[in-house]
């Protein structure tokens, strides 16, 4: 493993290179959607039930960890069941609710589609050593819980 030497950089041009990112980030998940014939939201949804593999999500679920009401919910697995991405089995321990399954099809889609930039990534994180690796995830991972508890205090607030 090589490890390239690190520029120096301060807080701010770490929050402005953080901003770049997520705005790239933004657009080519945009630019993937419109590819799967799909919205943000819908592509979204779909990768935490590809995410979930085995462990079927409820609809109820998957609608907590996008932050969207059940009733949107509905909207979105009718959108996503129609387009052929999943299908919808009711749960075994409760009849009334059920789980959400990916279709191999689509997951072969999003494979295909996300999958040289996931190469591509693993190259990029190959340059990093393991002590600093370790700080990215600790880093993606407390900012992740910053911005959900962010997310959440706004909508309390109004």
């Amino acid at each position: 493993m090589h490890v390239t030497p690190r520029p120096p950089a301060t807080q701010q041009e770490a929050m402005w290179a953080m901003d770049r990112l997520i705005a790239t980030h933004l657009v080519g998940q945009q630019e993937m959607a419109q590819l799967m014939g799909l919205n943000v939201t819908d592509v979204t949804c779909f990768g935490f039930v590809i995410a979930a593999g085995e462990d079927l999500l409820t609809a109820g679920e998957l609608a907590e960890r996008v932050h969207v009401t059940t009733g949107a919910m509905t909207g979105v697995l009718n959108r996503l069941e129609r387009a052929g991405f999943i299908t919808r089995r009711p749960d075994p321990a409760d009849r009334r609710r059920v789980r959400v399954a990916a279709e191999p099809d689509a997951v072969a889609l999003a494979t295909r589609l996300y999958e040289p930039y996931y190469a591509r990534l693993a190259e990029l994180f190959a340059d990093y050593s393991p002590e600093e690796l370790a700080v990215l995830n600790d880093w993606f991972t407390r900012a992740t819980a910053l911005a959900e508890g962010f997310r959440e205090e706004r909508r309390r607030e109004g």
